[in-house]
């Protein structure tokens, strides 16, 4: 299976997240699950280049926040819709959650969005993650990692949260999956930075929902 990481520079970089050390780690972490993998530095590039893809990854941040004013190519556009009804694999990591705003199946796609002013995450620090179950039955371990936690998301749509963790005033959903079009979608609001991907618990989650999301529907 063949995996594109598309990675955040440009208008999808900040200064807080380092997507070009992190998405690397990323490459690694499905490539012990399998997956043959390209990463590509230009997104909407990347959005245009999935006919032969299995699982998308999204590792990129908010484009607005850089350029309010910019759009995709139509064919960036085109490209995401076309992959996603005709049914690839998405992982949506972390900021994920707030990119691709330009894109009008993205956030009913990954069924969450962050909104500026209403979502927040308190500073990164050590947090546990509790593990649920996949859809098939399969159990979710949890986990120790250092990482921010994600509060007060917009939700959109049905999901099926996989792990949770605590968040500023409830439990709030780390990851969950879901079906868009002909598509499998899974969610991880982990990965801030590398200390994230330091804990093995966090990569084996990762690889649990790429390998969800890959499947054929």
């Amino acid at each position: 299976m063949r995996a594109l990481i598309a990675s955040g520079t440009g208008r999808y970089a900040d200064p807080w997240h380092p997507f070009p050390r992190t998405s690397p780690i990323l490459a690694a972490a499905l490539e012990d699950r399998g997956f043959i993998v390209q990463i590509d530095d230009d997104v909407d590039h990347a959005m245009r280049s999935l006919d032969d893809v299995d699982l998308l990854v999204v590792n990129a941040g908010d484009p607005w926040r850089n350029d309010p004013g910019s759009q995709p190519p139509a064919t960036s556009i085109e490209g995401l819709r076309a992959a996603l009804e005709r049914g690839i694999g998405v992982l949506a990591m972390h900021c994920a959650v707030a990119s691709l705003r330009d894109y009008p199946e993205w956030a009913p796609a990954i069924g969450a969005m962050w909104v500026p002013t209403l979502s927040s995450h308190p500073p990164a620090d050590d947090a546990h993650v509790q593990g649920l179950t996949m859809p098939d039955g399969t159990p979710v371990a949890g986990f120790e990692l250092f990482d921010e936690r994600y509060c007060g998301l917009q939700f959109l749509g049905r999901s099926v949260v996989v792990a949770e963790h605590e968040g500023l005033v409830a439990t709030e959903p780390t990851a969950w999956v879901r079906h868009f079009d002909a598509s499998r979608v899974a969610v991880d609001v982990l990965g801030h930075d590398e200390r994230a991907y330091a804990s093995p618990g966090h990569l084996a989650l990762i690889g649990q929902l790429a390998s969800w999301a890959a499947q054929p529907r």
